[in-house]
């Protein structure tokens, strides 16, 4: 008989008394309890984080010097709220009037006038006032054309379905997180910590999904100005709600690390407990 089997089978048959067994335990319950209160943490601020971004119109911003000649407004709201946008008309008013985008709505900053009308003397910041138009579902699945606004210039599939997956995705991510809570809450009533771990998956699936909707967002963005070049003394940059979808993340991440952890290791020690146990 080989040493390894000799020291397991002795360590198997040694006794453990009574008071060493209920400190192992309460110093195992400790440690999964630690790990399953950070685990819910990082998942509620993900959640808190990727619902945010969704709701908010800074995923991108352009910083343009203010107009100087705004007496034609009325035409640029026609054209901004045109129910039937046009990709190039409506991405060269961002540029031009400190634009705002999310990934359901597009705002710009325009002189607060009625009806739209301004002197041709430079605007103070305090005069302007951002409106607002909301993408429909039939935009989010408008086709998108190799030269932005020419419809002669063929679909171009990499920008179309890099569009499509920038804004399902966030939500493919929220879902999978609110299954994997249900799932946490549920294996809390049957008190048994294994089922966390189908949790730690579904918010592992859920990063991924996160990950990938601010890639095809960052590809998306950079193919779209490759194409429609910013005007001089226009800068872009991406904005905080973009920030807050790369945090939530990582943070699910950490969460499905913590949770798979925390049921595999359970259920390591308490096969090992009940092993002791038998011998």
């Amino acid at each position: 008989m080989t040493a390894s089997k000799i020291s397991s089978r002795s360590i198997m048959n040694f006794p453990i008394s009574p008071s060493k067994q209920k400190n192992l335990n309460a110093r195992m319950d400790n440690r999964f309890a630690t790990a399953l209160v950070i685990a819910c943490v990082l998942s509620l601020i993900s959640t808190i984080y990727m619902a945010a971004s969704i709701g908010t119109d800074f995923w991108y911003e352009y910083r343009s010097p203010a107009p100087e000649n705004v007496s034609d407004l009325n035409a640029i709201k026609d054209e901004f709220f045109d129910s039937d946008p046009n990709e190039k008309t409506y991405n060269d008013l961002l540029f031009r009037y400190n634009g705002t985008m999310g990934l359901w709505r597009r705002c710009i900053t325009v002189p607060n006038h009625t009806p739209w009308y301004s002197s041709p003397e430079k605007t103070e910041s305090s005069d302007l006032t951002t409106e607002c138009f909301s993408f429909t579902l039939s935009d989010q699945f408008m086709e998108k054309f190799v030269e932005p606004g020419n419809h002669n210039t063929g679909i171009d599939l990499l920008r179309t379905y890099l569009w499509r997956c920038q804004f399902l995705l966030p939500f493919v991510s929220l879902g999978l997180m609110c299954f994997g809570a249900l799932i946490g809450f549920c294996a809390c009533a049957c008190r048994s910590l294994y089922p966390t771990i189908a949790t730690g998956v579904l918010h592992f699936l859920a990063g991924l999904c996160t990950l990938g909707s601010v890639s095809c967002y960052v590809a998306g963005i950079e193919l779209l100005h490759q194409k429609l070049r910013l005007p001089e003394n226009v800068k872009g940059e991406f904005g905080w709600s973009f920030c807050l979808a790369c945090v939530s993340a990582p943070l699910q991440f950490m969460a499905a690390a913590l949770f798979i952890w925390a049921a595999r290791t359970n259920r390591k020690e308490y096969t090992l407990m009940k092993a002791y146990r038998v011998a």
